[in-house]
């Protein structure tokens, strides 16, 4: 009888029993609480905003908001906008790439320094980062004064655009690809270099497809930061008309004019852009998570 008692397990506590029978306890409040702050935070910071930019937008006849998005000049802003960012975004994806590579593959002095600058112009302001680079670049700066006897003109030009729109958009990429590399198997390049392949053949077949996904969304979120950029670009393009104005620009000239019907219905544009580029973001997320689970 003794024996038989000693062998009866300990009775549970109250707090887990309860748990037991009716579920772990919730950190935060039901889903119905949680769920209608959620919807009322978004429809304060992000909804109403967005809608009364549209609202805006609708007031407009078709013909007045096809010429307000279509004069020539808000086309060449376009051009610009999107053509910059576009190219500035495959520069950060080339060099993104070495410098992850380098900060994953390789240990040298200075590295934690390194790898610190890269999230500085997520943390400097852009106007900041506007005037340095037009203190360096512009026909008297510290790089500039060089450069321009030799016909290179880095500063209040398209070339100046695009050199912004690298800054902002480097550490979009690294740090999308930085943990990728960092969880690929190297015994697979291994295996790869002694089966005969070589370096560009274990890259290529490799190591690339692993890293596609990553570098894919870092273009995208490179592209999409710099089609809004603003206050890194204007200080450095020069804001010429026709030749260096980006979109954003035109958007706050117009509200300057008091012409706030084209200013919305150029922001719609770009609203509808920014839609399509989150979507295309998400996509290339859910496609990565897809292959990191499937391998």
């Amino acid at each position: 009888m003794a024996g038989s008692a000693a062998t009866l397990p300990a009775p549970l506590p109250a707090t887990a029993a309860s748990s037991r029978r009716g579920g772990a306890r919730k950190v935060l409040p039901g889903f119905n609480l949680t769920l209608g702050y959620t919807l009322l935070y978004l429809s304060l910071i992000v909804l109403i905003p967005l809608s009364a930019l549209v609202i805006k937008t609708f007031a407009m006849s078709w013909d007045q908001f096809w010429a307000a998005v279509s004069s020539p000049r808000v086309v060449a802003s376009y051009r610009l906008t999107f053509g910059a960012s576009f190219l500035a975004a495959l520069f950060n994806v080339f060099f993104g790439l070495l410098l992850a590579w380098v900060l994953v593959r390789y240990r040298f002095p200075g590295k934690k320094i390194v790898d610190a600058l890269v999230d500085l112009p997520f943390a400097l302001p852009t106007a900041v980062a506007g005037i340095s680079l037009t203190a360096l670049l512009a026909g008297n700066g510290w790089i500039g004064q060089y450069l321009e006897p030799l016909g290179i003109q880095l500063a209040f030009n398209p070339n100046g655009v695009v050199i912004a729109l690298i800054f902002i958009g480097l550490p979009f990429v690294v740090r999308t690809v930085q943990p990728v590399l960092e969880d690929t198997e190297r015994e697979l390049e291994e295996a790869a270099m002694c089966l005969g392949a070589t370096r560009w053949q274990t890259f290529s077949r490799v190591i690339l497809p692993a890293i596609l996904p990553a570098l894919l969304t870092g273009f995208a979120m490179a592209f999409a930061r710099a089609v809004g950029e603003y206050g890194s670009v204007i200080f450095i393009a020069g804001n010429m008309p026709m030749v260096s104005e980006i979109t954003p620009l035109v958007i706050i000239g117009k509200l300057e004019q008091y012409d706030y019907a084209g200013a919305t219905a150029v922001a719609t544009v770009m609203l509808g852009i920014s839609f399509v580029l989150l979507l295309v973001i998400n996509g290339l997320q859910a496609w990565q998570r897809r292959r990191a689970g499937a391998g």
